[in-house]
């Protein structure tokens, strides 16, 4: 009975198994704190697999729902799209346009050429005297009358010599008066028999030549006083002035190869342009009418109405080389809008058809075949109308085959065809403007 206890102490007090060389632990020095100890840890560590592995289940279910829940909405996302591209489009309510109505009226026909601006008058103003040249009167660019005073030269020269022929003439004077009472004297006695006739002959002869000597110091006189006159340098015409070529202080000749100054004259002005010798019968024919033919001068651009004038009169030959003749017209040029040697376009109105067909140049289309416009019907479609164009000036035209008040468009044409719906824009009716009668 004692044995089978002995031995479950034995086993019961059976040390772990230990390493290489440590020393046994006896049964009996096991402490109750260290089996309690045991028995407490056993369980806490056991279910520590059991949890981790839990967790990483739920992750990848987790996953898994995510990448479903994206992949339907991926699908449903794809397969709305292809409804919508496979939904057919609502039909289109038209092609918005500009349109204009036909409309009867005069309108020019014009003959265009460059011209350029000529003045009627250009002077070059010198001295007519020498001296020194005293002051100066004017500013670079001024606007002179005729009859300003420009400059002045040293008058004392011409002073000193106009009194000495005023002293020579008045000496001359007294001679002639003293021959004068002489030949009363003479005639006298020679009623009387008193002296010969040849001794009146002579004093009438002498007389006569100091009556000759007194007009030549009147010349001279006179002379002097223009010479004097000379040293007021005065503007001969209306105009402009340009740069001033010489200054104050300086010496001026009337031989001098420069003049002082220039001016121009700017109202009126010409302007000289050549067109075609074709155009000479109907423009000469114009002119012997008594006609007077509207000239309109452009700017190099021609977007810009510089002046409007008169045509004056042609050249009288024709430029064989160009196949072209001249034409000069006047402007009255109250603005000094033309400039002299400015560069213009010039148009003359030769003629005017009237009561024809007008439309704005936008609205004619062209093809290989025809020209033609896009006619606005009742129903907002369009119908294809061929036309016949003449005349064209600016952003009007002359056409044939289109009634007037027919409503065409001017716009929007790389989408319009035959019998396509339209629509008109709001305040889209375009100005039919041009040049009609002047």
């Amino acid at each position: 009975m004692e044995e089978p206890n002995s031995d479950k102490g034995a086993h019961k007090s059976a040390p772990p198994s230990t390493d290489i060389g440590d020393p046994p632990i006896a049964a009996d020095q096991t402490s109750p704190s260290d089996n309690e100890t045991s028995t407490e840890t056993a369980p806490s560590t056991s279910p520590r697999p059991v949890a981790k592995g839990r967790w990483r289940r739920l992750l990848v279910f987790a996953f898994l729902a995510v990448v479903v829940v994206v992949s339907i909405l991926f699908f449903q996302r794809r397969e709305s799209g292809k409804a919508k591209a496979e939904r057919p489009a609502p039909a289109p309510n038209g092609v918005m346009i500009t349109t204009a109505t036909a409309r009867r009226g005069d309108i020019g026909v014009y003959v265009s050429a460059l011209g350029s601006v000529v003045p009627l008058n250009t002077v070059t103003v010198k001295s007519r005297v020498d001296g020194q040249l005293m002051s100066v009167n004017f500013r670079e660019g001024q606007m002179v009358h005729q009859g300003d005073v420009l400059a002045q030269i040293d008058p004392r020269p011409f002073q000193a010599a106009l009194l000495q022929v005023q002293g020579q003439y008045d000496r001359d004077k007294a001679l002639l008066e003293n021959a004068n009472i002489d030949l009363s004297r003479y005639q006298i006695a020679y009623s009387k028999n008193a002296i010969p006739k040849q001794q009146l002959d002579t004093q009438v002869a002498t007389v006569h030549q100091d009556e000759g000597i007194l007009k030549n110091d009147q010349g001279q006189i006179d002379n002097a006083k223009v010479q004097l006159a000379y040293c007021q340098i005065t503007s001969p015409i209306t105009g402009r002035i340009g740069l001033r070529l010489v200054d104050a202080g300086n010496i001026v000749h009337a031989s001098d190869a420069n003049g002082m100054l220039v001016i121009t004259q700017l109202q009126p002005i010409n302007v000289v342009f050549s067109v075609a010798e074709d155009y000479l019968p109907q423009i000469r024919q114009q002119l012997i009418r008594g006609n007077r033919l509207r000239v309109e001068a452009f700017d190099r651009a021609q977007q810009k109405q510089l002046s409007t004038g008169t045509l004056l009169t042609f050249d009288n030959e024709i430029d064989t080389t160009t196949g072209t003749i001249k034409l000069k017209s006047t402007f009255a040029n109250g603005d000094n809008s033309l400039f002299p040697n400015q560069f213009v376009n010039a148009q003359l109105l030769i003629d005017t058809h009237r009561g024809v067909t007008l439309v704005p140049t936008a609205a004619i289309q062209r093809s290989a075949q025809n020209t033609f416009v896009f006619v606005v019907k009742p129903d907002s479609t369009v119908m294809m109308q061929n036309v016949t164009v003449g005349v064209t000036n600016g952003g009007l035209a002359e056409v044939s085959g289109l009634d007037p008040g027919a409503v065409i468009a001017v716009d929007g044409f790389d989408k319009l065809q035959n019998g396509a719906k339209v629509m008109v824009r709001k305040g889209g009716e375009a100005a039919t403007t041009g040049k009609a009668n002047p």
